[in-house]
């Protein structure tokens, strides 16, 4: 028999997926995250009220959905890590295979999606500069656990730089793709990702010895 406590749960849970589900169809059809919370509740076919029980600001529920595009994409990267043959237990190996993966991994489509759910890039965006640094921060994360599994004879510090550096870089690139190319996928933004993400690995690969 179905407790209260679990109809209760069920209902919020009804409720949650269909004011992201809502909010995920206004963004499609405005092109953007142009909608008040009046708009979502009656798409959502819930009190306004509901909304914010369930999420404090339109922006959380934005992020929430931008989180779900990044889940997929998290684990298709790790997965590209992971089921790539395991190299000499070096950091140059270690470093090889997540550039490999990186270029293999379809960043640009990713990037693209959340830009259509957070509207036009701007170059001051407090809400995107926070929704990226905790989403590469999530990829770093699992991303060092999978580096440490594979590669238990590097010292785990320089694989906690490698990996972070790496992160950290392909977050900068983002914006600048982003800046650059807006969130159209073509084939010469796709060459300009290129550019960079091949500009970014050279660097790391060689260090700054030799630079001017």
């Amino acid at each position: 028999m179905t407790t209260a406590p679990d109809r209760r749960a069920a209902l919020k849970a009804r409720h949650r997926a269909a004011i992201l589900h809502a909010a995920r169809s206004l963004v499609a059809e405005r092109s953007g995250p142009f909608f008040s919370a009046d708009e979502l509740a009656e798409r959502a076919d819930i009190a306004r009220r509901t909304v914010f029980n369930h999420f404090a600001s339109i922006d959380e529920i934005l992020l929430t959905l931008c989180a779900e595009i990044l889940d997929v994409i998290i684990d298709d990267f790790v997965s590209a890590v992971a089921t790539r043959p395991v190299g000499a237990d070096t950091l140059l190996a270690l470093f090889d295979e997540i550039t490999a993966s990186l270029e293999s991994t379809d960043l640009p489509a990713t990037i693209a999606s959340i830009g259509s759910l957070l509207g036009a890039p701007d170059v001051d965006d407090p809400r995107g500069d926070t929704l990226s640094d905790e989403a590469f921060t999530r990829v770093a994360e699992r991303l060092l656990v999978e580096a440490s599994r594979r590669h238990p004879g590097v010292d785990d510090l320089d694989v906690e730089i490698l990996v972070h550096s790496l992160m950290s870089g392909v977050l900068v690139i983002a914006k600048r793709w982003v800046l650059l190319c807006g969130v159209r996928l073509d084939d010469d933004s796709r060459s300009q990702w290129r550019h960079l993400l091949n500009r970014l690995t050279s660097t790391l690969r060689s260090g700054y010895s030799s630079g001017s």
